[in-house]
């Protein structure tokens, strides 16, 4: 038998002042539409925390909203992606108010379990929003160390999130569209690095955004004592292809606190 939502919530607030609202409020939105079982209630609450987000509503009801998906089966790397992808359409700033509510309500605990295996990497899985992945087996060699990879969504262009362990860099290389292209960063956990050939490395932590320009030689990885991982974001282009370069070199990574 489907649940069947009852809400108070109007009459308790306003049945006094405003008793006609608090039918509508109780009895239509979250009695007749919440009840309609033509959408099930995870995608409706998935539909309406979208819609508060795009509005720029992060107060009391978004929270209420995002209780109610956590409820009703919306997991935390779920939530992430689906305001990861809204983000381009919402606007960013909104993104990062629901990310910073949506940590309140998906704690560390909600995280999805891992096996990997690797104790210290089970443990910093749980302090990011994002999956790690599975080994980054297809590009190890362009790798000094191990990296996980994540696809998070397809459209409208592909965003992986790519994890490094302490150490762990790719080599230099170069993104080569024959128009438009290039790639964005954005550091989500941990701490490392990224640095363009001929400029000072720049520090990678929750929240950096990196643009790097179609034809920059550049690479990134995480610091030598933190686990690093970062949304990495194609950038759409024409005939884009990766030329990958030489390692860093210990010496010059050595040089990096």
């Amino acid at each position: 038998m489907a649940e069947i939502i009852v809400q108070t919530a109007g009459r308790q607030a306003l049945g006094d002042f405003a008793p006609e609202f608090a039918h509508f409020n109780d009895d239509v939105l979250f009695g007749e539409n919440w009840n309609n079982t033509d959408i099930d209630v995870k995608t409706r609450c998935i539909i309406t925390f979208v819609a508060l987000m795009a509005q720029g509503i992060t107060g009391s009801s978004l929270v209420y909203h995002l209780q109610n998906a956590k409820a009703h089966g919306v997991t935390r790397a779920e939530f992430a992606a689906i305001v990861t992808h809204v983000a381009f359409y919402a606007g960013w700033p909104k993104a990062w108010a629901v990310f910073n509510l949506g940590k309140q309500v998906w704690t560390d605990e909600d995280a999805e379990p891992t096996t990997s295996g690797n104790a210290e990497l089970d443990a910093y899985a749980k302090t990011i929003f994002f999956p790690v992945g599975e080994p980054n087996d297809a590009y190890a060699q362009y790798f000094v160390g191990q990296s996980y990879l994540a696809p998070v969504c397809g459209q409208p262009f592909p965003i992986a999130n790519v994890t490094f362990e302490p150490g762990c860099r790719n080599n230099w290389h170069v993104h080569h569209p024959s128009k438009g292209g290039g790639q964005l960063l954005i550091c989500v956990g941990g701490r490392g690095w990224y640095q363009e050939w001929g400029k000072d490395a720049v520090e990678l932590v929750p929240g950096t955004v990196i643009e790097i320009p179609e034809g920059a030689k550049h690479w990134h990885g995480a610091a030598k004592d933190s686990w690093m991982s970062h949304l990495a974001f194609e950038i759409p282009g024409e005939d884009a292809s990766n030329e990958w370069l030489e390692p860093v070199s210990d010496e010059d990574y050595g040089k990096l606190d």
